[in-house]
């Protein structure tokens, strides 16, 4: 398509649906994150579900596996209303679920894993090893993989491990398939075998499947229809074939964000690394099996970029640098003197601050703002007494600052927003602002506007010379923040960007 700016999604071809959801609304402890939702899912095709993160797409596919019932709304299967009272009560109905982290048992045969939880047995009760290879063999053949059924899982790689727990899948009889975010951890080859055999099942067998990707080019390779999700409402579907990247990335995050669509679209100048001395220097940091031999250094208002995908360590190498995790092996390095951080409070002393990647961890949402903004400087307040009226003046001038809404340092906290309690979080730190500032999955769940906020905050404290981590999972996230990246695959660091324009293929293809 030539003109991407102007494409135009084509009329829907009217087709038989194999699964209705309509008017799907859930709320967690007042938090809407779904709102009258209408989704369908044809026989025989495959309907990619995209959305940035916080848009409602994992509660809406536990709600169809079973895994969480909806507030309101209805959910059809084959014609006949039905009500999922657990993931196994979906899967007796013909709906499973492949999960972005594997559910597999390593140690095991590739046929256990198959077979796994309903193994065929004798009439004696003894598992029938010849039956259960032979049947993995057959289903596997089906997907067109030659594999050893006897082979250990463990060993074979992950794209093979993920086409097994699929063959488990489909073994249960499964008709509608939910894949989550199944090719990030594939290479291209093996993203390539999957997308031929989700063709075969579906051309062949007249299997359904839901692809959940943040990969926005294997959804318009693979899918037949598209839907996006923005804030926990619908907001649109689409033909895969009549749209393009631009028009789903318009419809993920709206209009007027240029500067975060960049973030999608297009590259990003990097920082060359600092000159200056470091405020924080790492050295071959160590935790098996988290992460190993890590080594990086940030200096005084650089904001230092780690990326990698779910998994490859990052957010354990995050609380070592917090004290809360001890490390094995190497040095922690604050401002020219080695740190030995037996505790959080330790690395507080040091100038260390931390906003872990689920807000529920240091906040509390039962307490109005003003005490979760002042909890961390309480004893520069007054060290014998409380002083309410001295923590709702400092609360005010952080709301104001930050530009918390609602505007009210008696507000309890869990009536804010996601992206308004990450500012809350964030304002914890700026009565005595640390020498680091270390920060997990910043921008996770929140609409564009309060991501765009964050951005800013986090930008505002780099200028005032705080050196800032940001470790995230999101390229959109560490584009839009970061000065420098560097990308961990599997506990290291495989890649240093620095000193030249990147894009979010270049981050995803270094993870």
């Amino acid at each position: 398509m030539s003109d991407t700016s102007a494409a135009r999604p084509a009329p829907l071809a009217p087709a038989e649906p194999l699964l209705e959801l309509s008017g799907i609304s859930k709320s967690f402890g007042g938090v809407r994150a779904l709102s009258n939702v209408d989704f369908t899912l044809n026989r025989g095709e495959v309907h990619a579900l995209v959305g940035e993160n916080g848009a409602g797409k994992s509660t809406l596919m536990k709600i169809i596996a079973g895994v969480q019932s909806a507030d309101e709304g209805r959910l059809v299967l084959d014609g006949v209303e039905a009500h999922f009272r657990s993931a196994r009560d979906a899967r007796d109905h013909g709906v499973g679920m492949v999960h972005q982290e594997l559910s597999v048992a390593p140690d095991l045969s590739v046929a256990e894993n198959v077979y796994l939880g309903s193994q065929p047995g004798s009439r004696y009760g003894i598992v029938d090893w010849k039956a259960m290879y032979r049947g993995a063999a057959t289903l596997l053949e089906r997907l067109g993989l030659e594999i050893d059924p006897r082979e250990r899982l463990g060993d074979l790689p992950v794209g093979l491990q993920q086409l097994v727990e699929l063959a488990r899948v489909l073994f249960s009889g499964a008709r509608v398939i939910i894949l989550d975010e199944p090719t990030s951890a594939l290479s291209p080859p093996e993203i390539a075998r999957l997308f031929e055999v989700l063709e075969r099942l579906k051309q062949e067998e007249g299997r359904s499947f839901v692809f959940i990707s943040h990969f926005i080019e294997d959804v318009l390779t693979v899918a037949d229809r598209v839907t996006v999700l923005r804030n926990g409402e619908k907001v649109a579907t689409a033909n895969a074939d009549a749209i393009d990247k631009r028009w789903i990335i318009q419809k993920m995050i709206g209009t007027g964000h240029g500067e975060l669509e960049n973030m999608y679209t297009g590259a990003v100048s990097m920082g060359p690394r600092p000159t200056d001395a470091p405020v924080l220097s790492v050295e071959h940091l160590t935790r098996r099996p988290n992460f190993e031999d890590v080594s990086f250094t940030v200096a005084p208002g650089e904001v230092l970029g780690v990326y990698g995908f779910m998994g490859c360590g990052q957010l354990e190498l995050a609380r070592a640098l917090f004290g809360k995790i001890r490390p094995s092996e190497g040095d922690i390095t604050v401002d020219g003197t080695v740190r030995r951080f037996g505790s959080t409070a330790k690395a507080k002393v040091a100038g260390m601050a931390f906003v872990p990647e689920s807000r529920g961890q240091m906040l509390f949402a039962d307490q109005p703002v003003f005490t979760n903004m002042s909890i961390s400087v309480l004893e520069d307040i007054d060290k014998f007494w409380l002083r309410p009226n001295r923590e709702r003046e400092i609360a005010r001038g952080h709301i104001e600052t930050l530009g918390v809404r609602p505007a009210n340092e008696l507000a309890r906290l869990g009536v804010l927003s996601g992206g308004n309690q990450q500012k809350v979080a964030l304002g914890r730190w700026m009565t005595r602002l640390p020498r680091v500032l270390v920060m997990c999955e910043p921008t996770r769940g929140m609409d564009v506007g309060a991501k765009e906020d964050v951005v800013k905050i986090v930008k505002g404290l780099s200028a005032e010379g705080v050196a800032v981590v940001v470790l995230s999972t999101e390229p959109e996230t560490v584009l839009a923040l970061a000065t420098r990246v560097i990308v961990m695959r599997k506990g290291r660091i495989v890649e240093e960007f620095a000193g030249r324009a990147i894009a979010k293929d270049d981050l995803l293809a270094a993870a």
